[in-house]
């Protein structure tokens, strides 16, 4: 009886092999990274958006653009800019003088694959044009409705809210975001290899030679099947314990929402369909939650002058929880 309840309930042969040709078409550019790469992969499956943070050159962009090489659908890139105005990201309407009408012309936000590149280089208002359609997929100008074409993911990047010429991103957007990727500098072997690998390689050569993996119908295959995955209902306990302890931290000023335990959720099936499973266990759960959580806290101010982060403040909550065997 105990065999039969961990017994594989769903063939994950497909997915694990797609991911496995996506990791390594990713790794003809991208030296380490490895977290990076798995957060990036389970936001796909998992359908939701990803921030990406760290200082300049250690790879975020570049990441974002070889993912969009990876899969056959539309690809954009926004540059955000202190003066883009909301128009320049979702479109206007610009007026046709041979039919006497106003007619929408879509913006860059109009594709699959949306990379904001520095997304915190852009006032509020243009933060703001992103809101619907990171949230309902939909942009609604002049009061018409327009959908956008399934599937559709924004990867953005940033730098450090410390630098100067940036702002701060309002929290109801960042709460759009299912992932925020923290990406650190590469270790001294590592650099030592991407140093290699630009002296014997011509980089627009060895982009080229990314392959497209996915297409539309089979990223929807994928993501059935990590819909459907096994989670016992102590594990959603623990997810959903897990966020209200946010809510009552001394530590924290503003927790976590109940679309933090839904991020949790999803992040968590993706991670365990990556990893040949069609049942989530309490690693996925912990693996994904500083990522799902980190952009959704804000810390007292007295812990900041501390020096205190987000990501320790998780872990001291992660560990005070009962992990659930």
């Amino acid at each position: 009886m105990e065999e039969n309840l961990f017994e594989q309930r769903t063939d994950l042969t497909r997915l694990r092999q797609t991911v496995e040709s996506l990791k390594s078409e990713i790794g003809k550019t991208i030296i380490g990274q490895d977290q990076m790469i798995e957060l990036l992969l389970a936001g796909i499956l998992a359908d939701g958006h990803i921030l990406i943070e760290g200082v300049p050159g250690v790879a975020k962009t570049l990441a974002a653009k070889i993912l969009s090489r990876t899969i056959s659908l539309g690809f954009s890139r926004i540059q955000f800019t202190p003066d883009l105005m909301p128009s320049d990201v979702i479109g206007s309407s610009v007026f046709n003088q041979s039919q006497n009408n106003f007619q929408f012309k879509p913006g860059p936000v109009f594709s699959n694959i949306v990379l904001i590149d520095e997304i915190n280089r852009a006032p509020a208002k243009t933060q703001a044009a992103l809101f619907e359609v990171m949230e309902e997929r939909q942009i609604t100008v002049d009061g018409q409705t327009y959908r956008l074409q399934a599937p559709f993911m924004v990867v953005a990047t940033q730098n450090p809210i410390e630098q100067e010429g940036t702002y701060h991103l309002p929290e109801a957007q960042l709460d759009r975001f299912l992932f925020k990727i923290n990406v650190s500098y590469p270790s001294l072997e590592e650099e030592i290899k991407i140093v290699q690998l630009h002296h014997n390689f011509n980089m627009d050569h060895l982009l080229q030679q990314v392959q497209p993996i996915l297409n539309s119908s089979l990223i929807e295959s994928l993501r059935a099947q990590v819909r459907k995955l096994h989670v016992e209902d102590k594990l959603i306990q623990f997810i959903t314990s897990l966020v209200a302890t946010t809510r009552n931290n001394k530590s924290i000023y503003l927790g976590a929402s109940p679309r933090a335990s839904i991020g949790i959720l999803n992040g968590a099936k993706a991670l365990a369909a990556m990893r040949g499973r069609d049942f989530v266990i309490p690693d996925d759960i912990i693996f994904v939650t500083p990522a799902v959580l980190r952009h959704r806290l804000e810390l007292m101010p007295e812990k900041e002058m501390e020096g205190a982060t987000t990501d320790q403040v998780i872990q001291e909550i992660i560990q005070s929880m009962e992990i659930p065997r």
